[in-house]
């Protein structure tokens, strides 16, 4: 098991005191940054508290001969119980009790797993409370490995308040969220997924913690900068070395004893120190082995490249705006800065990343990213649709209850096919049509606090009398938001399949290798756009509408073909939806 700290602290992040609780031969070591609080006591099993030794910069520790399974919580000078930040399982829930539990309580079957390269990723993203928790999961991956995903992305597991959560109000970053299952059900599903060569990400969120169950203020206030703040909360304070380090040893715990193959950082524009960004990225890859194969994703409103250099990729949230304005012609909030022309913004994606590289984008009032053409296509992860595409609408609904089956089928296979890395999520593959709502359970009054919120948002939106468009809280809002497959899941199956099959015969073999040839619109809802593979090109023409668009034949022979595709000697006719991949040796 690796060592993610020391016990000497300087400035640098990988030389903290280790945060948490653990076992150093017979004797437990309980430790926890605290400096707001001169003396700090520790209750274990329900015992009588017992002072905990001050240490150096506002550090605190407690050693004692006790075994993995103890209780142990922190009692603040005003009588206040608090649970460890760093705790790695809760009984009672978030504010309750502390554990403290081995990191080798599984014994790993598929020892030898290093990881697929990023080249062949074809991800999956994925709410694990909504499949039945990690076992739940795990009984998905041999019919997700059988379709041809590579990856699964795991939205936020960080334990939280309550059994029902996106995982975006997590608190406790180290712990597992006890309402998914243990730990050793966790490292079963990864192992498991192992076994069937698929990779597995985790969503983490370092830029904010959830609003109840975080007790940091209460001790450690310095955790977080003064007259900051987030969208979601108080900002954090990534200029201490304690902050940093504590990030540190939460993102090399989930890589190393849980063998993640991979992280998607959320919302890093809300992390104001690209600094720190960096830093993490280089303490990740010295701190475990170079022959694993580690993929490390950005999610970034700013666009900012220059993170590109370092981490594997960015989900690339332009992409899907662009394809939902051109299926579905919605213009709010932030569809409006690609209203004015989104096949023009397609195209742009398509040959060089980013929609928005330094323009003013009209939605924010601002310009927005900065040149991204030099970069690679699988530094860019697309998608159709994903979990805040989806729940943040009023509804819920997915992009089939939005437009037409074969426009979607058409933006698929776009999706699939383009060299950059394609994402699903969670009941696209079968044709689901079940919405994705927002959900929680939270407290009364915050519960309450969240229904207000959420009448004020969307106080211009007809809710046309459905109570779980209004009441995250709901159990049966949670309840709805499970995946079913659509009538016709079949007919989806067999598409994706074959696009995936395409994709990974074709095109994943010279990924390493790929440079756009540009693209551009064929009249009003058509495009073309184009790429060298290695020593071969790549061609996709794809018509959204329901015009027909000629247009000169590449050379090449098809490799895939949807819809009303006329091909002549020297001229195709995309008739309606419908699309044509082309390849050349």
């Amino acid at each position: 098991m690796l060592d993610v700290s020391h016990e000497s602290a300087s400035a640098h992040p990988s030389a903290m005191p280790r945060f948490g609780a653990w076992k150093e031969g017979e004797k437990a070591v309980f430790r926890i940054w605290a400096p707001a609080v001169a003396q700090l006591a520790i209750e274990i099993d329900g015992n009588a508290p017992a002072p905990m030794a001050p240490l150096a910069d506002g550090w605190h520790e407690y050693r004692a001969e006790r075994p993995f399974g103890t209780r142990y919580r922190y009692r603040l000078p005003d009588g206040t119980f608090v649970p460890d930040p760093a705790s790695r399982r809760q009984e009672g829930g978030v504010h309750g009790e502390s554990v403290l539990v081995s990191p080798d309580d599984y014994a790993w079957r598929s020892t030898d797993w290093r990881g697929r390269p990023w080249r062949e990723t074809i991800l999956y993203e994925l709410h694990a409370g909504l499949l039945g928790g990690f076992a739940g999961v795990e009984r998905e991956l041999p019919r997700l490995a059988d379709l041809g995903i590579t990856a699964i992305e795991l939205m936020p597991i960080a334990d939280f308040p309550g059994s029902r959560n996106w995982g975006y109000d997590g608190v406790l970053q180290f712990a597992p969220a006890a309402a998914y299952g243990t730990a050793a059900e966790l490292k079963r599903l990864i192992d498991r997924a192992h076994e069937l060569r698929l990779s597995v990400l985790l969503d983490v969120v370092f830029n904010h913690f959830g609003p109840d169950g975080c007790y940091l203020h209460t001790h450690s206030p310095e955790f977080f900068k003064a007259g900051s703040q987030t969208p979601w909360g108080a900002g954090i304070d990534f200029d201490r070395p304690e902050v940093r380090g504590f990030y540190r040893a939460c993102a090399l715990q989930w890589l190393d004893e849980f063998r993640f193959d991979g992280l998607r950082f959320d919302a890093v524009h809300a992390i104001p120190s690209t600094e720190f960004l960096l830093e993490l990225e280089r303490d990740i890859r010295a701190a475990l082995p170079k022959e694993r194969h580690i993929h490390l994703i950005v999610e970034n409103e700013d666009n900012d490249v220059d993170l590109l250099g370092a981490y594997d990729a960015q989900w690339n949230d332009d992409f899907h705006h662009a394809i939902h304005v051109l299926l579905t012609g919605e213009t709010r909030t932030y569809y409006g800065s690609f209203a004015p022309e989104p096949l023009g913004h397609l195209a742009r994606i398509l040959e060089s990343g980013f929609a928005f590289q330094g323009q003013v984008a009209p939605s924010r009032g601002r310009s927005r990213g900065k040149p991204s053409g030099h970069l690679a296509p699988s530094r860019f992860v697309n998608c159709l649709q994903n979990h805040d595409q989806i729940g943040n609408r009023l509804f819920g609904e997915r992009l089939l209850a939005l437009t037409g089956p074969r426009r979607v089928k058409v933006a698929a296979a776009l999706l699939l096919l383009n060299p950059q890395i394609p994402m699903l999520f969670m009941g696209e593959e079968h044709g689901s049509r079940t919405p994705f709502y927002y959900f929680t359970d939270h407290n009364e009054e915050l519960a309450q606090a969240v229904r207000e919120g959420r009448k004020r948002e969307f106080k211009h939106e007809d809710h046309g009398g459905d109570p779980l468009a209004l009441d995250p809280n709901a159990p049966e809002t949670f309840e709805a938001s499970r995946p079913q497959a659509g009538d016709d899941a079949d007919e989806w199956l067999a598409l994706y399949r074959e696009l995936i099959n395409v994709r990974r015969s074709l095109i994943v073999p010279d990924l390493d290798d790929c440079r756009s040839n540009g693209a551009e619109p064929l009249g009003a809802q058509a495009l073309t756009a184009g790429w060298r593979l290695g020593a071969r090109k790549l061609v996709l023409l794809a018509n959204f509408g329901d015009e027909p668009v000629e247009t000169a034949l590449p050379a090449g022979r098809p490799i895939f073909s949807l819809g009303p595709v006329a091909v002549a000697a020297d001229a195709v006719t995309l008739d309606g939806p419908s699309f044509l991949a082309i390849l050349s040796d």
